[in-house]
């Protein structure tokens, strides 16, 4: 992997130990759950956690779909790190690459659902549409992205940028009050 710029998953890396703590304090658990009741998981399917960070997401994905392989990607090594050892610690079997979104390291058609979850607002605009496209190219037919982010006041630029992606079936599926702001559920299919 080409060493490049990126946003560690607290900012900054000496904030690193207070991410987990900070998640669980807005309630990411319950927007978590959501958006695992959109995907609509079955044993047996792959799963990708874009932007994975400290692999909250990917470790919950598979302690509530045991029979779902799990793939977390992120380009933070120390993130990375915390989430093996938390994968580790709940005796799960989750897999955690370092990589990039806008050049997934993962053949077409891999996986049946990608998870991104508060990772795309720290997208350069530039790369926003590389990131969408190697997502649909690494989704199989059929298979869906799973999207939450941070929600934009009376607009819905998502869901222009998911169909100019080639996605179909595009809708939002919600939007949730967070201590810091609203956020908006989204899923699309390939």
């Amino acid at each position: 992997m080409t060493e490049r710029a990126y946003l560690p998953a607290a900012g900054r890396d000496a904030f690193l130990w207070l991410y987990d703590p900070l998640v669980w304090l807005l309630g990411a658990q319950k927007i978590y759950r959501s958006l695992l009741d959109q995907a609509t998981l079955k044993p047996g399917q792959a799963v990708l956690d874009v932007g994975c960070g400290t692999g909250t997401l990917a470790v919950l994905i598979k302690r509530l779909h045991p029979a779902v392989d799990v793939i977390g990607l992120d380009p933070d090594p120390k993130a990375l790190a915390r989430a093996s050892a938390k994968a580790q610690r709940a005796g799960l079997a989750v897999r955690f690459d370092r990589g990039f979104a806008d050049t997934l390291e993962y053949g077409d058609a891999s996986f049946d659902r990608v998870f991104s979850s508060m990772m795309f607002h720290h997208v350069p605009r530039d790369d926003k549409p590389k990131v969408l496209a190697e997502i649909r190219r690494v989704l199989k037919p059929g298979g869906s992205l799973e999207f939450l982010d941070i929600a934009r006041a009376g607009e819905d630029r998502m869901l222009r940028r998911l169909e100019e992606a080639g996605f179909v079936d595009v809708r939002k599926e919600g939007e949730r009050k967070l201590v810091f702001g609203r956020v908006a559920f989204h899923q699309a299919r390939r």
